[in-house]
């Protein structure tokens, strides 16, 4: 996979670069973060829809695993609480999580279906009704968030 500036990106050593940053796998911190932090902040995140749309993209099983793992990295940083920038200071607080999911979203938009981008403007209204999609529930645990199963 190519980096931006024509470098080769290596996904497997992406995401253990993040474990030991992180003490925890990308796909554990977005699975239990993502959806407490869009729903807290989503007033708030200029790249909300974006957001939504990698996360459905990371989620959906026909994408390919070198992808999920871009955009499971990108997305636990966007959840993470400890970063460059905090995402609480007015006005620049998020700047530093739209740099690296911009930057992924980037590479990899064509992966980025418009069934993921409608699922996200569907989520995206529903957050913004202080409400959870439909799908998603919370668990009781630390606020974390699954996908509910149909079928």
């Amino acid at each position: 996979m190519n980096a931006p500036g024509g470098g080769q990106v290596d996904p497997k050593r992406l995401n253990e670069a993040w474990k030991v940053f992180a003490g925890q796998d990308p796909a554990e911190v977005v699975r239990e973060g993502f959806w407490p932090k869009m729903l807290k902040f989503v007033a708030r995140v200029p790249f909300a829809s974006e957001a939504l749309a990698a996360f459905y993209c990371a989620t959906d099983p026909a994408t390919p695993t070198k992808v999920k793992g871009m955009l499971l990295a990108a997305l636990a940083y966007f959840v993470v609480p400890v970063d460059l920038i905090p995402d609480l200071l007015p006005g620049i607080g998020f700047t530093d999580d739209l740099t690296v999911l911009a930057t992924t979203i980037g590479m990899l938009a064509g992966h980025i279906t418009d069934e993921h981008r409608r699922k996200a403007r569907e989520a995206l209204k529903a957050l913004k009704q202080g409400r959870l999609p439909g799908g998603i529930a919370m668990t009781a645990d630390a606020g974390s968030s699954e996908e509910r199963k149909n079928g």
